[in-house]
């Protein structure tokens, strides 16, 4: 009598998590967050060197942010069939042109012309790294991938902006944006040799699939909800963090030299607060929204009343950052859970108008604000966004819940016949 061995049978391969490719894209996100924000902390030595108006240059976050509103979709449309990491390297490199034409503009015309070279490129950038993560990862690990990725950006305002702005105070703005052009061409490199390509034509093209048991399939109606949403919170966001220079240099009370180390605490807390939502509000994006929305109107609250109690004001500005740090996060997940996989990027693109449109916004209604009422005007303005924000949210929210329950009601109703 023979035996004969049983032959093993190999166990299905686990692809890896892709921590390197991952880490690219916030490479990739830290120096584009840094270029969009970094007029913000050298407001007041660009407004005296260029010879015009703080209002002026915070409207230069405007005019980046609007350029990308207007122009990201059609781009999109036009990139839709490109290799996705060919799109990437290459826009960092046009970020890398713009910031160099910034630093060498002599004119407030020429820089914001330079700013607009850039804002053609953000858009396209957003939109497809807003959607790369989604073809690195299975969607059950979206919600980790993605607070990776934003890393970056809380980064960007742990390092980049405090940093630039104390390269600015010391060398002068034009160094900052000079010292820019040069890390961004060393981050295009480097996103060129370790991001991994992807083939996005297979979700392109593949057709939609409906959900099994009859769920509700993801849609565009749930992704121009979350794009309202977006927009009004981030318009009170830019609406006062635009002049938050001026605003801690003066109002407050606390000197130039104490902007550049609260702008990197305000960043060390917006970490600290995308970290928590990665551990434990990621799942749970609704509730991490009306958290971080609640958290941040006590923060301005207390900020806008006592702006010249240190002990107050100071504690207020480190829970804003915290309570804001995980906010896109929350956000860009809930769209890649509701986007369908065939149209990830354009969603994206329909997130990074909203998110843009808000910002530009913001700084443009900060620049109204500051000329009409002042600076200390500037956070109730923002506080009565965020209620505004906040309410737009429960209500969606609750109607949300009611539909669903409606539709689990027919489906019992159904397996009961």
């Amino acid at each position: 009598m023979t035996t004969t061995a049983p032959v093993p049978v190999s166990a299905p391969a686990v692809r890896p998590f892709p921590y390197l490719g991952l880490c690219m894209l916030a490479v990739a996100i830290f120096l584009n967050v840094t270029i969009e924000m970094i007029p913000t902390g050298l407001l007041p030595l660009m407004s005296a060197d260029l010879g015009v108006s703080e209002s002026l240059v915070g409207l230069l976050v405007t005019v980046f942010a609007f350029t990308v509103v207007v122009t990201s979709t059609p781009l999109v449309a036009l990139t839709r069939r490109l290799p996705r990491h060919a799109l990437v390297v290459g826009v960092l490199a046009i970020f890398a042109a713009s910031s160099l034409l910034t630093a060498i503009a002599p004119t407030y015309e020429l820089v914001v012309a330079s700013r607009v070279f850039g804002g053609l490129a953000h858009g396209v950038f957003w939109a497809v790294v807003g959607a790369y993560s989604s073809y690195l990862v299975p969607k059950e690990q979206l919600g980790r991938a993605v607070a990776i990725t934003l890393g970056g950006g809380s980064l960007a305002f742990v390092l980049g902006v405090p940093l630039g702005t104390a390269l600015g105070q010391l060398l002068g703005w034009r160094a900052t944006f000079g010292a820019l052009a040069g890390l961004v061409a060393l981050g295009a490199l480097l996103v060129w040799r370790f991001l991994p390509r992807v083939d996005h034509l297979a979700a392109v093209d593949a057709p939609e699939v409906s959900p099994k048991g009859g769920g509700r399939r993801p849609s565009i109606g749930g992704v121009v909800l979350l794009c309202i949403i977006t927009g009004v919170i981030m318009v009170g966001q830019y609406t006062f963090y635009t002049y938050i220079a001026p605003f801690l240099s003066r109002e407050a009370g606390l000197g130039d030299a104490a902007v550049s180390p609260l702008l990197f605490a305000y960043g060390i807390a917006g970490a600290v607060g995308l970290a928590f939502v990665g551990a434990y509000l990621g799942r749970r994006p609704r509730v991490g929204l009306v958290v971080s929305l609640g958290a941040t109107i006590l923060a301005i609250a207390l900020l806008g009343a006592f702006p010249h109690v240190p002990v107050v004001a100071i504690p207020a500005f480190a829970l804003w950052g915290l309570a804001l740090g995980g906010l896109p996060a929350l956000l860009q997940t809930r769209m890649l859970h509701i986007a369908p996989a065939r149209i990830r990027d354009t969603a994206s693109a329909f997130f990074t108008t909203a998110f843009n449109i808000g910002i530009g916004g913001g700084a443009l209604v900060g620049a109204i604000v500051l000329d009409s009422l002042g600076l200390r005007a500037i956070p109730f303005v923002y506080l009565g966004i965020l209620v505004v924000a906040l309410a737009v949210v429960l209500v969606s929210d609750a109607l949300t819940s009611r539909a669903s329950s409606r539709a689990s009601s027919r489906a019992e109703s159904r397996t009961a016949a």
